[in-house]
This record gives C-alpha cells, structure tokens and sequence, in this order.
C-alpha cells in the first residue's frame, strides 16, 4: 500500500474511443446442408428458425441467427383465406413485434410499418418481409455501416445444381450501398440503412453444358445502387427484407420477365420460391397465406448463398499520465528498503537516494486502491531522472 499519493489533474488524462472491426461470413454450406440440417434448430412453436455454426446439440455450437417471417394488418395476405398451415396470427404479431421494436410508434399510438426509405411520413412501406436476426455473439456492439453483403439465388426454379433452372443459376446481390455516410437515425433501436438489391454478373452453365457469363438485370433497378429492398438495423443486429426480392414484376415484385439472362429466372409468371411446381404454394406469396413459417424458412436458406459483413467492437480507453519529477518518488515505502533505520541503497550520507519503479497503483479520492499496473522491468528512479508513465484502462 502507497504512502506517498499524487493527485492526477485535467492534463493528467485523456479518453478516446477506438472502432475495432471483425470480418463475418456465413456460407451458404453453413445454411443448409453442411450437417444435413442438424445446425437448424427449429421449435413447437414454429416461429422461426435458429442457424447454429455446428450441430446444435454440440457443447461447441453456437447461435448465428435467426430466420422468421411476418405480414402487417393491412397486407392483401392478412385478408387472404388461411390454409392449415397458414399461421396467420403467428406471422402478424412477429411483423408487429419486429416493428413495435424497431420501428416504435406514430403519434396516434399506433405501429409503424417498416418504410422503404425510412421516410415515416409516406412513401411505399414493406407490409411482408423477411426477418434475419443474428446473434450478438457476431454482430458485438453494431453491424459496420456499409458492409453488409448478401447473395441470395434467384432462379425460378428448385432444379439440381448441374441444371439452369437450381437456386443459383442466377444471384442477387443484397447491400447497404452507401450507408457508410447516408444512414437513418429514427429508430428507437439506434442507426439503420437502406438495403439495395442488384443484379451481379454470374457464370452460368445450360442444361447442354455450354458456360455464359450474363450481368442479371432486375425490374426498378437503379444504375447506381440497385433497388431498395429492406432496412437494415446496425445497432440491433437485424436485416428487414421484403418479399419482392422473390416476386416476379406482375405481382409488384423485382424479378423480370421474357429479358435475356433472366427470363430463366422466372417462366411464365411463377417463381417457385420452393415446393413442387402446381402444389398450389410455390410463389413465395403462395407462401405467406399457406405455409408454416418452418416450411418457409426451409426454403430460404436453400437460397442464400453467403452472408458477410463486418462487426464492431467500441473500444473507450482512458490514458493516465502518471508523472514521477525528479524530487518526487526517489524514496521506497518498502520496509526492505531500510536496514538499521538506514536506507539499503546509499553507502555514504552524501549519496543519493535511489528508488526502482515496479508498479503504478490508481487510487480513488479517498485513497482506495482501484488499478494496479506492472512495469516490465523496474525503473531506476533518482533526483536526476524523470519519468512519464503511461497508464491506460480499457472498457
């Protein structure tokens, strides 16, 4: 324990913050098919479904995130007939949490809907949306702005992988465009950015064999960004995207129709977002009012072909600057440092004192030990000789 204190003033400290970034991917292997589903988890309450990095029942897995989906009250599939397996109720109170969280209330008390361009006072809204919820262990303090990426297969078709027609024959591409210097700010959430879904080049092989590369062209799409196709939360750690994504342009969907390259993508006006085709529920629409939210979940992993951004981690330091003068500390505390009340380290009256460094301690105001920081090696420390620690505490 000290007996000698300095009071550490103003100048004697500084506070900074430091962004430390991580690099995130998630395969599409990881998705669907690495353990024959056995990372998926999924529940009696059928709401959504969980995506573990290894076998969920593994003392080493662990939670990636989450996928469920929802409608608000004034969507068509809210009115729409409700087969058995349509959960109605399920997927409006998940639209409506999602949204109650995210997007708060207006000033009639009533919740807002999720909006294209953030713009709550108007513009068109997303009614039936896709929820992609990942886990904290990977998104740390915030999703960093402008890189989140995400392909998903656009193909109208569920074919094997040799053919045209599977998931990937054709890819969109899913990015914050921008979000880096443009972002929103009226989330109770925190910050949040705009999702643009574009068109990517792509290699493709024909059911003959023969390899093509075609730049995939969507319906609505801009030339700088791409089409806005969801929101996505930073500080949540939560990806909103509408189902427009999976529907073709005569159902107010993104996914053209009778264009080279991507007529493919969708034939004759039905995608089939899974399913066999002429079971009644293929377009992802057909889905919403007549498949579980499992059934639906299923079929989007099978479409998702990587997942990446980077996460942050906000590191505050503060950095004390403990200053030892040259009349200040040249004495040690230790009682080792006296033998027969003399000082151990002067062998004449007329040398000086000398003191070795070993540890800086931060004390509170009423002299209570709160830090403790060891030297590397010790410092000499004599009349001759000054020194400036640097103590840092991280938090």
């Amino acid at each position: 324990m000290s007996t000698t204190y300095k009071p550490l003033g103003p100048n004697d400290k500084i506070s900074t913050k430091t962004l430390l970034h991580e690099a995130i991917p998630i395969t599409g292997t990881i998705l669907s098919g690495t353990y024959m589903d056995r990372n998926i988890k999924s529940y009696s309450h059928g709401m959504f479904h969980s995506v573990y990095d290894y076998p969920y029942l593994s003392s080493s897995a662990n939670h990636i995130f989450d996928i469920t989906f929802g409608y608000s009250t004034n969507s068509p599939f809210s009115a729409s007939a409700q087969g058995t397996n349509g959960q109605r109720s399920k997927k409006i109170n998940i639209y409506n949490q999602m949204a109650q969280v995210l997007n708060g209330y207006d000033k009639d008390g009533s919740i807002k809907e999720f909006d294209e361009d953030g713009d709550f006072s108007g513009g068109n809204k997303l009614r039936e949306c896709i929820f992609l919820s990942f886990s904290r262990l990977l998104v740390k303090d915030e999703i960093k702005k402008g890189s989140f990426n995400m392909l998903v297969g656009i193909s109208g078709s569920d074919g094997a992988p040799t053919t045209t027609l599977h998931p990937f024959g054709m890819v969109a591409s899913i990015k914050d465009t921008g979000a880096s210097t443009s972002y929103k700010i009226n989330s109770p959430t925190g910050e949040y950015g705009i999702l643009y879904m574009s068109g990517t080049t792509v290699g493709r092989t024909s059911d003959a064999g023969t390899n093509t590369q075609e730049t995939l062209t969507l319906d609505k799409q801009q030339a700088d960004k791409g089409i806005p196709c969801g929101l996505i939360y930073y500080q949540a750690g939560v990806a909103v995207l509408t189902s427009s994504i999976f529907l073709e342009e005569a159902k107010n969907g993104f996914l053209k129709t009778g264009t080279t390259g991507v007529s493919n993508a969708v034939s004759n006006n039905i995608f089939n977002f899974g399913g066999t085709v002429g079971d009644g529920k293929t377009g992802l629409d057909s889905h919403f009012t007549g498949s579980t939210i499992d059934t639906m979940a299923t079929y989007l992993r099978a479409r998702i072909q990587n997942i990446s951004f980077n996460n942050t981690v906000e590191l505050n330091s503060t950095i004390y600057f403990c200053r030892a003068n040259h009349n200040e500390f040249n004495y040690s505390s230790n009682p080792t440092y006296l033998t027969s009340s003399q000082i151990r380290v002067k062998q004449e009256t007329t040398d000086l004192p000398v003191s070795y460094i070993t540890t800086v301690g931060l004390y509170s105001a009423d002299n209570q030990l709160l830090a403790v920081g060891k030297l590397s090696e010790p410092l000499r420390k004599d009349p001759t000789i000054e020194y400036t620690l640097r103590a840092r505490l991280d938090y």
